[in-house]
């Protein structure tokens, strides 16, 4: 059931979608008026009508759907990254995960939705602009209880005394390879997102000086290619999301 306070995700009859809060007031929009206090204690997939009659969608929203609409500073870490990350190095319900480069903190919220209530993330940034949007973005998607942000460069060491996982959006990752020899748990994974071919090699070089306290890597790069359905036949869009960035996992031993 609908209550006041709730987020919902509203759709039109083209497939627009509006991320509003339900409250007794109106929502204007180019096809009516809707008025959100007619949501209370209606159901998830219900209808609303606005004043021009026409019908709206009503659904409970995703992360997806929050990431979609929430406010950007920086380049996020698009879904097809967050889910590799997520996967490969088995981030579950109660993990503590500390993150840096939060950015916009895109896959912060997808890190916090994967961990639970009863998990953390610790999420390192170094810039006070980024972190101010980040925390917004993390409150909008209702993490806040489960997400710390701190305004502090990671290079120079992490605060915490363990971690289940350690992943970094950083120019540089090898620089945290120290810490993370001292703070990640045997089992654990470091993952580190870069988007350039020469950041990945300096990684590696940088990584044979703590080789004997890790699994072998593994360097994954992971592009989309969605496809046209229709009735007469089915076909490869012209367009895909293909390189965003490298994702290299190492396993603590």
């Amino acid at each position: 059931m609908i209550r006041e306070g709730d987020k919902v995700l509203l759709i039109d009859r083209r497939g627009k979608r509006y991320l509003v809060t339900v409250s007794e007031r109106e929502f204007h929009t180019d096809l009516g008026i809707l008025k959100l206090g007619e949501l209370i204690g209606k159901e998830y997939g219900s209808r609303i009508t606005s004043h021009r009659n026409e019908e709206f969608r009503v659904l409970k929203p995703d992360i997806n759907d929050i990431i979609a609409k929430m406010k950007r500073g920086p380049q996020i870490v698009h879904p097809k990254d967050a889910g590799i990350i997520l996967a490969y190095a088995g981030i579950s319900p109660g993990d503590t995960v500390i993150e840096a480069g939060v950015g916009s903190g895109a896959l912060t919220i997808f890190l916090a939705n994967a961990v639970g209530p009863n998990g953390r993330v610790i999420s390192y940034e170094r810039r006070e602009d980024f972190a101010r949007i980040a925390q917004k973005n993390i409150e909008l998607a209702g993490f806040s209880d489960r997400v710390t942000i701190k305004l502090k460069d990671i290079y120079e060491g992490i605060d915490e005394e363990y971690a289940n996982h350690i992943v970094l959006d950083l120019p540089q990752p090898e620089n945290v390879l120290p810490h993370a020899v001292e703070v990640l748990r045997p089992g654990g994974y470091f993952v580190a997102y870069t988007p350039c071919t020469n950041q990945v090699h300096r990684f590696f070089q940088a990584f044979q000086e703590y080789r004997e306290h890790f699994y072998k890597p593994r360097v994954v790069e992971v592009l989309v290619r969605e496809h046209e359905v229709k009735k007469e036949c089915m076909r490869p869009k012209t367009t895909m999301l293909a390189h965003t960035g490298y994702i290299t996992f190492i396993r603590k031993l």
